[in-house]
């Protein structure tokens, strides 16, 4: 069974546009949702085809609509709520402090 995530050889989504001396990433947030998906891999918090699936069960609206990096941050958070690494009072609570909407 094919989802939204298996897109090869599929038609239809028009060219692939490469970007020339295409940095390795386009924001510095990017680098850290790497650094953290890394860790939380090699710490043992998940594997990596529980990574890939929680990527795979995104809606496809969303999936198609999120950059790589978004994906992965997704996909970590949701991981680390499920293993029950964080709850999601928790994360609510420093997504607050790190916008500074925290009191």
């Amino acid at each position: 069974m094919n989802s939204i995530h298996d897109m090869g050889g599929m038609h239809g989504y028009g060219l692939i546009l490469r970007e020339a001396d295409e940095p390795v990433f386009h924001h510095q947030w990017e680098g850290k949702v790497l650094a953290l998906a890394r860790v939380a891999l090699a710490g043992g918090l998940f594997n990596l085809d529980e990574f890939r699936h929680v990527q795979e069960r995104m809606p496809p609206l969303q999936y198609l609509s999120l950059p790589y990096y978004e994906r992965w941050l997704e996909g970590t958070i949701a991981m680390l709520a499920e293993k029950g690494v964080i709850s999601a009072d928790e994360f609510a609570a420093r997504l607050a402090e790190l916008s500074g909407e925290a009191s």
